[in-house]
């Protein structure tokens, strides 16, 4: 019965999973940037960078705070979708194998959190970003290059 129901709903399971993920990816990526959120800010996160061994710091917070942000809001809508978790799930990886591995699997410091980001990232690079989404728009409407409107089989588009 559950099925029955939800399957009318399953277009809005990746919509739901870039949302969440998106935002998060998004307020992170301003807190390396802005200092907003509480966050420690390009200077901040530049040192925290050097601590773990990136150097220079703060190029690399810029670089990994810019694929935040423009990734998280990539993700929120639906915009170049599989680049951005692709991007995402690389600086996911690195921060849970340099910075979060030495501390377990458990939170506060731990993988726990990253990993869940990570998997979350991959499911959306796999999956893609479902119809509710620029991607999708942009595909049903063929402007993406090798891409054909949803319903015309691909040698009747025009």
């Amino acid at each position: 019965m559950l099925d029955k129901w939800m399957n009318a709903y399953k277009d809005w399971a990746n919509f739901i999973l870039r949302s969440f993920v998106g935002f998060i990816f998004l307020a992170h990526g301003a807190q390396k940037l802005f200092g907003v959120f509480g966050g420690p800010g390009l200077e901040g996160a530049g040192k925290m960078f050097e601590q773990f061994g990136f150097v220079p710091g703060e190029k690399w917070a810029l670089a990994v705070g810019i694929v935040e942000l423009l990734g998280g809001a990539a993700l929120l809508i639906g915009l170049l979708t599989r680049y951005a978790a692709l991007l995402l799930s690389v600086v996911m990886a690195v921060a849970m194998i340099v910075v979060h591995l030495p501390n377990g699997f458990f939170l506060p410091n731990g993988i726990e959190f990253v990993f869940a980001l990570l998997a979350a990232n991959l499911a959306l690079l796999v999956g893609g970003p479902g119809e509710l989404a620029v991607d999708g728009w942009l595909r049903r409407h063929g402007i993406f290059k090798g891409q054909t409107p949803k319903n015309v089989p691909a040698g009747q588009a025009a």
